[in-house]
């Protein structure tokens, strides 16, 4: 069977998450609003001590629990050092990918609360200027935020409350074209938190459970591995909903959900795996299996850490990754129409 998803709202969802700033390890924003949602289906979050979301729903048998996560944050930067004529230098939060930045509109958020937008700009950044302008590698040591402020000193910068150690959001330029596509950074994996909400959303207005007891979990250190690495007690299944890949070895494109039966590191649980692309027939989901090279999710990191449990991945596919990436309104709706046919187990 195929659900009838409220594709407005899963749209609307992702564009509000996704424009919430969420870098790895910077939560004050986005809890707020995951909150806002799950109230929405009488639902309530609760927190681990690493300020990762939790939701829970009762199932129709209880004797068993399951973890269905989608990563709450995105790559991103933080303050390392202010030069002398006030131009700030950054680390990367995750796998950022540097001259997809270039140009882009940050924001500083300082640890009082103030914000400060910048220019995101390589230091030979004009080609009218610099005999390198366009060689010159771009990485952590040549990257540098100009501020949207007149400053012109270090001392300038620290006047404004900015300091060592602020994170630093991009802008994710969200845009949704007449004919279906998404394009927008950190759909990565903003998207796969809107599609569990619409799942929600399905199972509220439908009157349904899942089920078995089933965790929804919204962690901040995927991209840099650590984010599935604590597991609520009982959980024997931890379900990674996560980009799928766009490339010359993969199936998946951006209309499908693409499975994942492997990553970097390791082969996901064959049984539930195999679960998965039966409930993707009995869904009706336009879908494709694929193994990820370079890539990696919070399923993995609960094996590594130890946990007693069977470990899966899916999601939609992006071109672009860790950039200016696209998918489309189909490949959303697959990965919801999956999402829920594992979670009612048809």
């Amino acid at each position: 069977m195929r659900f009838d998803i409220d594709t407005r709202f899963l749209l609307d969802c992702f564009k509000e998450i996704v424009e919430t700033p969420s870098p790895v390890g910077y939560y004050p924003l986005l809890n707020p609003v995951l909150e806002k949602y799950a109230a929405m289906f009488g639902q309530t979050v609760t927190y681990d001590n690493k300020s990762t979301a939790y939701i829970t729903l009762e199932g129709e048998d209880n004797s068993k629990t399951v973890l269905v996560g989608a990563h709450a944050d995105t790559i991103g930067l933080i303050v390392r050092k202010v030069d002398a004529d006030g131009m700030i230098r950054v680390r990367q939060l995750g796998g950022v990918n540097y001259g997809s930045l270039e140009g882009e509109t940050v924001t500083v958020h300082t640890r009082s609360g103030r914000t400060y937008t910048g220019l995101f700009a390589c230091q030979s950044h004009s080609v009218h200027v610099f005999d390198d302008a366009r060689t010159l590698s771009r990485d952590e040591n040549t990257m540098i935020i100009i501020l949207d402020e007149k400053v012109s000193s270090k001392q300038d910068v620290y006047d404004l409350g900015i300091r060592h150690g602020d994170f630093v959001s991009i802008e994710p330029r969200c845009q949704f074209t007449e004919n279906g596509y998404v394009k927008s950074r950190f759909i990565d994996d903003k998207a796969a938190i809107a599609c569990c909400f619409a799942m929600l959303k399905y199972l509220c207005e439908n009157n349904l459970k899942p089920k078995y007891r089933t965790v929804l979990a919204f962690p901040y250190g995927e991209e840099i591995g650590f984010g599935g690495t604590y597991v609520p007690a009982g959980v024997s299944e931890y379900v990674a909903i996560d980009i799928g890949l766009i490339g010359p070895d993969y199936d998946g494109d951006e209309y499908k959900v693409s499975i994942c039966a492997k990553d970097n590191a390791s082969p996901y649980d064959y049984d539930l795996t195999t679960r998965l692309v039966n409930y993707a027939e009995k869904a009706g989901c336009d879908y494709a299996v694929d193994i990820f090279y370079r890539y990696g999710t919070d399923g993995t990191a609960a094996l590594r850490a130890g946990n007693n449990l069977r470990a899966a991945a899916f999601g939609m596919a992006v071109y672009c990754s860790h950039g200016m990436e696209r998918t489309h309104v189909n490949g959303l709706a697959n990965t919801v129409n999956l999402l829920l046919a594992y979670t009612l187990d048809i």
